[in-house]
Parts: structure tokens; sequence; C-alpha cells
């Protein structure tokens, strides 16, 4: 196949009439929305109020902040061709948008191994409770690396394929689809490299639960295993939820049509940074205190 100077991809629609697009626009902005007030709430309630400023929530601050700069990195360019009823993003935008896309996604899922860890010595070594705050930068600097690494790899590749890709965002997978036979070993090293990392992060996250669960099935008092596991149910809830969703996509079969295939896209790149503020908040008085109570009084003025 001959080589293709690409200047610019085609990212997949969502629709072929106007009217479908703008429906979809509609949508995707009230899910966005959604996400930003959500995640938004979490910021300030953590950030304002000091009986939040333990371990927990510093994590579920950082956690928010990935959530905002997942979602932010593919909804506004796919609302924005919607609207406008186009296409195109540039060579460079979407180089920018595979590596902060993949940096918050990879940055995610280490900070959500990190709380699993957390959640460890709060309830089986809790004298040593408040020694993970340094964890965090770990997790985003792990992001980092990894989003850095592959997309130097992926946009090494040389590509012939043409430009049109079968996404609303530009995603890894469907950048390779376009490179040459020639790169076989590298598109190997590339995935095999995510799965044993991915991999290594989900062992983790499995062994710190089985220790947490041993733990708490051997308190003597029920109010405190209903306690503790309290205090796992929405970290659970919200690896669960993360996990299924990237296996499904990513383990889906190859003769998936492309209208399913934009589905699972959506529901694992867009529906869990939505749903997860509604999901630790849920059943966690302390941040709904904060939210309900605490933000009004800051925002009234001291003189008033």
């Amino acid at each position: 196949m001959p080589l293709i100077s690409i200047k610019e991809f085609l990212l997949l629609p969502f629709g072929d009439t106007w009217e479908l697009q703008l429906l979809h626009f509609a949508l995707f902005l009230g899910i966005y929305l959604a996400a930003l007030l959500g995640n938004g709430l979490i910021l300030t309630a953590v950030a304002c109020d000091h009986r939040l400023h333990t371990p927990m929530y510093f994590f579920l601050l950082n956690l928010a902040l990935l959530d905002l700069g997942c979602i932010s990195t593919t909804l506004p360019k796919a609302m924005a061709n919607s609207l406008w009823d186009s296409r195109a993003i540039s060579y460079s935008g979407c180089a920018a948008q595979l590596f902060f896309f993949f940096f918050f996604f990879s940055a995610e899922y280490s900070l959500l191994t990190i709380m699993s860890y957390d959640r460890y010595v709060a309830i089986c070594k809790p004298l040593h409770y408040g020694s993970l705050l340094g964890s965090r930068a770990s997790a985003w600097g792990s992001g980092f690396l990894h989003a850095a690494l592959h997309t130097a790899n992926v946009f090494s590749l040389t590509l012939c394929q043409g430009n049109a890709v079968d996404q609303f965002f530009c995603e890894i997978p469907e950048i390779i689809k376009l490179s040459c036979s020639n790169s076989y070993l590298r598109k190997v090293w590339i995935i095999m490299v995510g799965f044993c990392l991915a991999s290594g992060c989900f062992v983790f996250i499995v062994l710190s639960y089985v220790q947490i669960f041993r733990a708490v099935l051997r308190m003597p008092s029920e109010q405190g295993q209903y306690k503790a596991f309290s205090t796992c149910l929405p970290h659970l809830a919200v690896v669960s939820l993360f996990l299924s969703m990237t296996i499904f996509a990513y383990l889906k079969s190859p003769s998936i049509s492309l209208s399913l295939d934009l589905v699972v896209a959506v529901l694992y790149s867009v529906v869990p940074p939505a749903l997860n503020p509604l999901i630790y908040s849920m059943r966690n008085k302390e941040l709904k205190s904060a939210v309900r109570k605490d933000l009004p009084n800051k925002i009234v003025s001291p003189t008033s």
C-alpha cells in the first residue's frame, strides 16, 4: 500500500442526518453538564470543608479531576462536530486527544488501584492510615508516562490505510488499524504492554479486597462490619463499572457493527465520569452534608 501524508483524520459521525446529529449534540450536552456539576460539587465540597480533609476524600478529589479531564477530552470535540456537521480533526489534535484521554484514563485506573490499597490500610492497618497521600502523584505520573509511551509509539507507525477513524474520538486501536502490515511487532508490543499493566492493577485490587473481606468478617460486631463494608462499596462499584465497560470495549468481537461499536465507546468513555459522583455521594452522609450545608455558606458573603 502507498504511504499517505495525513494532515487530518475523519472521525465517525453520530448520524447521517442533521436532525440526528443535533439530537446527539443535545444528549451529550446534558451528560457533559451532569458530569461537570457532579464532579465540580465533589471538588468544591472536599476543598472547602475541613472535615473532608482526609486521605479518602483527597483521593476522591483526584478521581473527580481525572473524570473531568477524561470526559472533557472527547465530548466537546464530538459535540462541536455534531453541531457543525463536521468529521475532521487535525493530525496534532488527534495526537493530543489520544494522549490526554489515555493519560486521564490510565491515571484513573492507577488511582483506583491505590484507593483499594487505601481501603486495605484503613481497615486492616489503621495505625498506618494517612501515609498514602504522596501516592496520588504516582497515579498521575504513571498515567503520564503510559500515555506518552503509547502516543509516541502509535504515531510513529507508518499509516497507509487512509485517514478515516471508525470511532467518535481518536482511540489507539482505531489508529493502529490505519497502519501498514509491516508494523505488526510494534502493534503487538503496544497491546501487550497495556494488557500487562492493566492485569497487574487488577490483580492488586483483587488481592487488596480479599484481605479486606477477611479482616471485616473477623470483626466481632455487625455494626463494625457494616461500617467497614459501607466505606468500600462505592469504590467497588466504581471499579466494577470502570473495568466492566473497559473489558467489554476492548474484548468485543471484531465483527461488531459500527453503530454498536460507537455505543460501546460511549459507555466506557462517557458514562463512568458522569456516574462516579452519583455513586460516591449516594451513601456518603459526610459528602452530602458538605454539599447541602457547607457550600451555600461559602457562597454567602461574610458581611451578609
